[in-house]
């Protein structure tokens, strides 16, 4: 089976279904880095994520310039909203519709485009400015220099704000076997045609080769116990591990596409080999997976 694509929430953009996060890929233009968002774009993928704030804009900057011959095949998405110190010691959150119409101008620069597909809110509070950061957005989609936006968070109240308040195509957020606190967003996201961009499907490689460790809330034996859960299913169903995870994932009804950080080929080379087994799991077999870890909540930021 090759990638699928899906649209993502009301907009025209069709995303693959497997997506490729450039967080990972540090240092700049190295071989290694643009190799590998080559060959992602060679097997399907034309969904690729990045921010302005990774590596102070090195990452858009190699992002655009990996990807320029290909522009018009590719889905460019970045994040605005946080500011470098100039001591480049930490950032500071800035969510103000000046920051953001002033600071689309550089990642239009680094990324070599002048278009940004999907322009994502990096965070933010309930007590943000949020009518003026959706005006902004409004703005940019009205002088071109923006296709849609979205947000990226966790935090269902700031999620319902802007789902209930603003045109976004999509929601970024951590969403994974493991990690299930934001399906409690997912009936309204639905109800509005938001789509979700999973993050952390893979679980950090808690649930295929890493050691059992401690996550969240879930000691290191209830992380043991899901890994055999996914063992048994991938067993089972005769696919492999990251199979699973990403079909669990991409079965959830809201999620268009699952981003995969990847730092190695041979890292894009499991995901490919994922990709060509993915399936609808089994009823019984998702259940499965399901009990095998307990369910989480939220305990703060909510509605």
């Amino acid at each position: 089976m090759s990638l699928t694509y899906n649209t993502l929430g009301k907009s025209e953009l069709k995303v693959s279904q497997v997506s490729l996060g450039t967080m990972s890929l540090k240092g700049g233009i190295t071989k290694l880095n643009v190799d590998i968002i080559h060959q992602a774009h060679a097997i399907g993928i034309n969904y690729f994520d990045t921010a302005d704030l990774y590596e102070r804009g090195v990452n858009e900057s190699m992002v655009g310039q990996a990807l320029a011959a290909v522009r018009k095949d590719v889905v460019l998405a970045t994040k605005v909203g946080n500011q470098w110190r100039s001591d480049g010691s930490t950032w500071d959150w800035r969510a103000s519709r000046p920051y953001i119409i002033k600071t689309v101008e550089s990642s239009l620069s680094r990324l070599q485009t002048d278009y940004i597909d999907l322009y994502q809110l990096h965070g933010g509070t309930i007590d943000d400015p949020i009518d003026e950061i959706i005006d902004a957005f409004e703005q940019l989609v009205k002088e071109g220099k923006i296709r849609y936006y979205g947000i990226s968070s966790i935090r269902p109240n700031v999620i319902q704000a802007y789902a209930e308040r603003s045109n976004i195509s999509s929601v970024m957020m951590q969403y994974s076997l493991l990690d299930r606190r934001t399906e409690m967003v997912f009936p309204l996201l639905q109800e509005k045609e938001i789509s979700v961009i999973a993050r952390g499907a893979l679980t950090q490689g808690l649930l295929l080769d890493k050691p059992a460790d401690k996550y969240l809330q879930f000691t290191s034996s209830e992380v043991l116990h899901a890994k055999k859960a996914v063992e048994k299913t991938a067993l089972s169903l005769g696919l492999s591990k990251s199979s699973v995870l990403l079909a669990y994932v991409l079965d959830s009804g809201v999620v268009a596409s699952a981003v995969a950080g990847i730092r190695t080929l041979s890292q894009l080379k499991e995901i490919q080999e994922a990709v060509k087994q993915l399936k609808q799991l089994p009823e019984t077999e998702k259940e499965s997976l399901e009990k095998s870890i307990r369910q989480i909540s939220y305990t703060e930021h909510l509605v």
